[in-house]
């Protein structure tokens, strides 16, 4: 219940316009979000590339519900490309596809994901692809494959997998046959228990089950992250989950995967220690920088994900 009012806060103009009214509402938020201007993100990036970590920027907003809305997230997009190129960062892109009009009008979504790849591709950067809640995830594997069959390559566009959907495992199989490179989260919608894991051990055990599988797919086709960091290796292990992450290292260590050819990645201002220290053990680390004016409904969901991420936010705001 207290999930869904949290929902309903997420989509209500009333209680935008009063939260964003306060001071400290951003003051918290800031933490987690790197400003509302690509000169914000920019900078955050710049700070962490000085730390030794990389980035992948995501210009907040999605379920976009006019073509024009769309076209204008997808221009902004490719700014967002244009600026890292500028600034020589290490960064590469995030993106949900209902930002560019999957939902609303697929062939204005194929058209802007196009544009996007295309961007990408001749600035020799990588978009990932984010994965939504159920009722888009065979579009967004179709919209996949389609890029693929434009000649895109899994040098530029790759995707995202949830440990707590049933069928993961046999997507994940399916496409790391291909090369294709994933972020492994875990999973944060409301899913019926016909699609997905209900209980959060079994969601656990499926994360590792896919981290093997991902690091066996990257020591066969031989992926590391690239020196200007930003194209990523197969597995993108994004979890604050110290067991998680500890079990990735071992596999990894034990089928002779090299640190280069494994990701972990962590939510932008959250467990800044962990992100450090992963770093100096010599693996590669990328923190997900969300920016932008829509911070409201992004924040308000990410508490939405999982109520307890209200004393998780809390309490990192207060950790370095």
């Amino acid at each position: 219940m207290f999930r869904s009012f949290l929902i309903y806060l997420s989509k209500a103009g009333w209680a935008q316009q009063l939260v964003t009214g306060w001071s400290l509402a951003w003051k918290v938020a800031s933490r987690f979000i790197a400003g509302t201007t690509i000169e914000s993100a920019i900078q955050a990036v710049r700070s962490l590339n000085a730390k030794g970590i990389n980035a992948t920027l995501d210009q907040l907003g999605e379920h976009t519900t006019t073509a024009d809305e769309a076209n204008g997230a997808a221009d902004g997009i490719i700014a967002v490309l244009d600026a890292i190129q500028q600034a020589g960062v290490r960064s590469n892109v995030s993106i949900k596809l209902t930002q560019i009009g999957m939902g609303m009008d697929d062939e204005v979504c194929r058209e802007n994901l196009s544009r996007i790849l295309e961007s990408a591709k001749k600035h020799g950067n990588f978009v990932r692809i984010d994965i939504e809640d159920t009722p888009y995830t065979d579009q967004t594997i179709n919209f996949f494959h389609e890029m693929l069959e434009q000649g895109f390559t899994v040098k530029t566009v790759g995707m995202a997998v949830q440990s707590y959907l049933y069928r993961a495992e046999a997507d994940t199989r399916k496409l790391t046959e291909i090369g294709t490179t994933f972020r492994l989260v875990k999973g944060a919608y409301k899913e019926p228990p016909e699609l997905a894991y209900p209980k959060k051990t079994d969601v656990d055990a499926n994360y590792d089950t896919l981290t093997s599988i991902l690091i066996d797919a990257s020591l066969a086709h031989k992926t590391e992250l690239s020196q200007d960091g930003r194209i990523p290796p197969i597995p993108a292990i994004a979890s604050h989950d110290e067991k998680r992450i500890a079990f990735a290292k071992s596999y990894a260590e034990k089928v002779g995967l090299p640190k280069s050819g494994v990701e972990f990645q962590m939510l932008y201002g959250i467990r800044r220690d962990l992100q450090e220290e992963l770093c100096k053990e010599g693996y590669p680390v990328r923190v997900y920088v969300p920016f932008g004016t829509h911070w409201y409904p992004y924040f308000m969901r990410r508490l939405a994900e999982r109520p307890a991420n209200i004393w998780f936010f809390v309490s990192n705001f207060f950790r370095k």
